[in-house]
């Protein structure tokens, strides 16, 4: 449970990093730089301390990056268009908590008792009070159907990428691999940012190819760009490094139907993170729905 609040929380701390970082460099190439600073820092990790390649899992995890950080990205950046942030984020996190669950269940065998159930749908409930769009705070876009198919990719991506994740631990465990420690969460993470480098660099070239990339106008000034930098290198290691890492650490202790409803707390612990950094000051119905999630995570804490 303490792997799933680390890793919530970088993740939040990460939206932030992200945000500066999109704007610096654009949203293709700030996600591409954000995959390769994060597989050259696991990477050296892996192959010093880790074990590399040297798994049973390997397929696996490699098959979980291609789901989760490559089709998963792929649908959030698709839906933002159509959908804005706030939806995009609700439909990912509150769909993908319920298919993995369903899916560990029916695939793996693992069942959650009906309290862990019930606190997990507070959780997710907390969170749709916080970020549903009302008629104070409409989206910033005009909704389109398409944005919906988008967003179902994307909530499929993360759920079905941490159902395969949890299919990698168990396959380690059964080849008697110590799989329930920060190392092999590390390690993991490793095997799925790579795979997630490759799938969106190719995905990159496909755009290029096609000349379909977005055209975007980077930052000039030779200050800015370092600072551009900088952020890249946040964005890098406050998600793909430590909360990838933290998340893939809770996945192989704790169920996905569990570990899923506290991640889907991250935009709630990002409104802290971007009041204090950047001076944001959130809506009361964000901080109600901040109180339920935070409620719901320390009910599902105890629960059993």
């Amino acid at each position: 449970m303490l792997a799933s609040f680390l890793a919530a929380f970088f993740f939040a701390l990460n939206a932030t990093c992200a945000s500066h970082s999109v704007r610096a460099s654009g949203p293709l190439r700030a996600n591409l730089g954000r995959l390769a600073i994060a597989c050259l820092v696991l990477a050296l990790f892996a192959h010093t301390l880790g074990h590399g390649f040297a798994s049973a899992s390997l397929p696996w995890f490699l098959l979980s990056g291609v789901i989760g950080m490559g089709l998963g990205d792929l649908g959030v950046y698709g839906a933002l268009p159509y959908l804005g942030s706030r939806l995009t984020v609700l439909m990912t996190q509150c769909l993908a908590a319920p298919l993995a669950a369903l899916g560990e269940w029916l695939w793996l065998g693992t069942r959650l008792t009906a309290p862990q159930i019930l606190w997990g749908l507070v959780i997710l409930g907390g969170v749709a009070v916080a970020l549903m769009p009302g008629k104070s705070s409409p989206p910033k876009v005009k909704i389109k159907p398409v944005g919906f198919l988008f967003g179902l990719l994307a909530a499929a991506g993360q759920g079905f990428g941490a159902l395969v994740s949890r299919k990698g631990v168990d396959v380690a465990v059964a080849a008697g691999e110590s799989a329930h420690n920060a190392t092999f969460g590390l390690n993991a993470a490793y095997h799925r940012i790579l795979a997630g480098l490759v799938f969106t660099g190719a995905w990159f070239l496909v755009l290029r190819a096609v000349r379909r990339l977005p055209a975007f106008v980077g930052v000039t000034d030779p200050a800015e760009r370092r600072r551009a930098r900088l952020w890249m290198l946040a964005n890098g290691l406050a998600g793909p490094v430590l909360g990838v890492g933290c998340y893939q650490w809770a996945l192989a202790t704790t169920p996905s139907g569990i570990v899923l409803p506290i991640a889907a707390t991250t935009p709630l612990l990002a409104i802290p993170i971007a009041f204090w950094l950047e001076g944001d000051r959130p809506p009361r119905r964000a901080l109600v729905g901040g109180v339920i999630a935070v409620a719901g995570c320390i009910a599902l804490t105890l629960a059993k």
